[in-house]
């Protein structure tokens, strides 16, 4: 089997990217001493990271990019952005819970730091990635390497978050209203979830209708649906003087990280963030639909 090294641009942004998220899960791994699952969060971030690279590194340099069953113009892209994402949430998480107020051994610290570090390095790493392997004026291309679908990628992983708060502690049972906050998004992460799959498994030409106006109609609704719910979300959990119903307020507490009301304003932030990109969505898909037409 040959070997194809070709350098490039790409190549060698995907070589510093895999030797950053390396560097910091091995040093954290090795000198952080993480004691609870935040820390097992960051870990996962960095190893799903390189291990991630590390196989399109090998697929390119052993050219088995025909012989792979994903769509080889979407996965890369796809996995970059995901990256990205997940290391700036390390780069993020991992100084705020093991850094702020870190009274232990400066050893300690100094491996915590240089993790830190590291990880911002990869995350500027997978950035420039995205940067280099997006698709450009009339350039054909994936459709994850489209604008449409690098926000796919960013929706989902925003859906992904929003879960995250509402569901320790159960944010959303105390209200009809809520429940539907969390119906809307549960639906658009799944269709949105289901686009990416279909792309990345090359099956969009196996629907029965048009997948560019299934896209655009799917982004309407999205956006529509989020636009409720960024309206109905704070009005049901902010109305009362200092936050919360007016039969069970909520409690801050210093000593336990961030309280429900500290949950409930992040989700209602995220929930406008999102209901943003599906509306640059639903600007970008219809511009595709014209274009195509």
């Amino acid at each position: 089997m040959a070997i194809v090294l070709q350098s490039s641009p790409l190549l060698w942004t995907r070589l510093a990217a895999l030797v950053f998220s390396c560097v910091a899960f091995s040093v954290a791994v090795h000198g952080g001493r993480l004691y609870h699952g935040t820390g097992d969060w960051c870990i996962f971030c960095w190893a799903f990271s390189f291990a991630g690279t590390l196989l399109v590194i090998l697929v390119e340099l052993f050219g088995l990019q025909t012989r792979a069953p994903v769509s080889w113009k979407n996965f890369p892209i796809t996995f970059a952005c995901y990256a990205a994402l997940l290391c700036l949430s390390a780069s993020i998480i991992f100084p705020l819970y093991f850094l702020k107020g870190s009274t232990g051994p400066s050893e300690t610290r100094d491996y915590r730091i240089v993790s830190t570090v590291f990880s911002c390095l990869a995350t500027i790493a997978y950035m420039t990635e995205v940067s280099i392997s997006k698709a450009r004026p009339g350039e054909v291309a994936g459709y994850m390497a489209t604008a449409p679908g690098l926000l796919k990628v960013c929706e989902t992983f925003v859906a992904c978050i929003i879960f995250v708060f509402v569901s320790d502690p159960v944010l959303y049972d105390r209200h009809d209203a809520l429940k539907y906050c969390m119906s809307v998004y549960c639906i658009c992460f799944i269709l949105s979830a289901a686009v990416i799959l279909l792309c990345i498994g090359e099956c969009t030409g196996c629907l029965p209708f048009s997948f560019a106006r299934f896209l655009s109609a799917y982004a309407l609704l999205a956006v529509v649906l989020y636009l409720s719910a960024t309206i109905v979300w704070p009005i049901f959990n902010f109305d009362s003087k200092h936050g919360g119903t007016k039969d069970r307020p909520y409690q801050c507490s210093s000593m336990q990280g961030l309280c429900v009301w500290d949950k409930c304003m992040a989700v209602a932030v995220l929930t406008a963030v999102n209901f943003v990109l599906y509306l640059a969505d639903l600007v970008y898909s219809t511009r595709l639909v014209f274009i195509n037409a």
